[in-house]
């Protein structure tokens, strides 16, 4: 009787495409996913995300892991096996419930399907060592300085250093622990009724158990961190008022708005989407222009308000985006320019409320401080769950603090005003 093949489950393939999309690729990791877990059910494509973005979230840690027990750099190794091994390796040293057959066999199968049959063996290898090692090696590996963190935690030195010099070593080991975990998921609520917990502190905001889907596509909801809701909510607008937000897409915040909202979007197919967005949320006083929000046209001038939500490192939004840790990059100057360019546009004495979703204070108070704009003391009066720890008149959300994703808020006053 013929031997049986060995079964690789649905789910770990789907993982293991995703890994060779992101590292070989250069592939954002949702989009690979929903490639690699189209078809798949809803407890399989559970399965396949939470491996595949735990593998890409630890790669540090875990190719630290498989060098020491493998005992071979990883940079020598066969990408196909790599991505086998740092998927086993993640099952075997961060998950509990996963058996020790299961994460070994099919690493190993994903290895001879990938027609490295030569590899097969030390693949075998490694993954029974990492069996009996790899969780105890990562528990005893050490903490005490950013570098030693970095590794512990799998972020980039950079990273660290950035966390260790504006936190301080213990908030910063705290948040490289809290985005290592699942963000929390949370919606704005539009219209209609929702299963959740309404946010005591950020009108609008619920935190679900998941996002309904039908209520998504009716536009009664719309998947929106409370950080992300609290700097839409600083911004102030008000009924008879012109708000212009420089970098719109996707629109949560545009949508949320009240009065006249100009909502600029640089890119072609996201200015499309934004223009869906606002429609679908019934958002009607939404206009939307395809534009450098830096090089807007003469007339577009005397807003009451303005919102710059500016590109960042996103350091604040890791949990949820498990690659970016990998390619994020401050963008301090792009930063400047559009703030200065949205206050340009401002009337005098109006306000230019600006947010990034990263924990970074070179994205955060020194471009404020660079612009030269006055802080508009009353912003922490408002919000004083979410005041600043060192600079009390910006606001801050931080993940090991507040749960939500990390974000810096500054509302600032445009010049020439009383």
């Amino acid at each position: 009787m013929a031997a049986r093949a060995p079964v690789v489950t649905p789910a770990r393939h789907a993982a293991y495409v995703v890994l060779r999309r992101v590292f070989e690729d250069d592939a954002y990791a949702d989009r690979a996913l929903r490639g690699a877990a189209a078809g798949l059910d809803e407890r399989d494509r559970a399965l396949a995300r939470q491996l595949a973005y735990g593998a890409v979230q630890r790669r540090r840690t875990l190719d630290y892991v498989i060098e020491r027990i493998g005992r071979r750099p990883v940079r020598r190794l066969d990408p196909p096996v790599l991505a086998a091994l740092r998927l086993g390796a993640y099952q075997l040293a961060f998950l509990t419930g996963i058996p020790r057959y299961a994460a070994v066999n099919e690493s190993v199968e994903l290895v001879r399907r990938a027609g490295l049959e030569r590899a097969v063996a030390f693949a075998n290898a490694v993954l029974r060592r990492l069996a009996d090692g790899a969780r105890s090696l990562i528990e005893s590996l050490p903490e005490s300085t950013a570098a030693d963190a970095a590794v512990r935690h799998s972020y980039p030195d950079w990273v660290a250093e950035t966390w260790w010099r504006d936190l301080g070593a213990d908030d910063a080991r705290a948040l490289m622990r809290a985005q290592n975990q699942p963000a929390e998921t949370a919606v704005r609520l539009i219209r209609g009724e929702i299963e959740g917990s309404p946010d005591p502190d950020v009108p609008g905001a619920w935190v679900v158990d998941r996002v309904d889907e039908a209520a998504l596509a009716e536009g009664r909801i719309w998947p929106q961190s409370r950080g992300s809701q609290l700097a839409g909510l600083a911004v102030g607008a008000r009924a008879g008022e012109r708000t212009l937000d420089l970098c719109a897409a996707p629109g949560g915040k545009a949508t949320m708005l009240a009065g006249e909202v100009v909502a600029v979007e640089m890119n072609d197919a996201r200015a499309r989407e934004l223009h869906g967005n606002a429609r679908l949320l019934g958002a009607d006083r939404v206009q939307v222009v395809h534009a450098d929000g830096r090089e807007l046209s003469a007339e577009l001038t005397g807003f009451d308000r303005a919102l710059v939500d500016a590109p960042c490192s996103g350091l604040g939004v890791l949990a949820s985006r498990p690659d970016l840790r990998w390619r994020a990059e401050p963008l301090p100057q792009l930063q400047l320019q559009l703030l200065l360019a949205a206050a340009a546009r401002v009337r005098p004495g109006g306000t230019v409320l600006y947010s990034v979703c990263t924990v970074n204070a070179d994205e955060c108070e020194a471009v404020v401080d660079a612009s030269g704009l006055e802080p508009d003391p009353t912003l922490a009066v408002e919000w004083p769950a979410f005041t600043h720890l060192t600079r009390p008149e910006f606001l801050q959300t931080l993940p090991h603090v507040h749960g939500t994703s990390g974000f810096f808020i500054a509302r600032l006053r445009a010049p020439g005003g009383p």
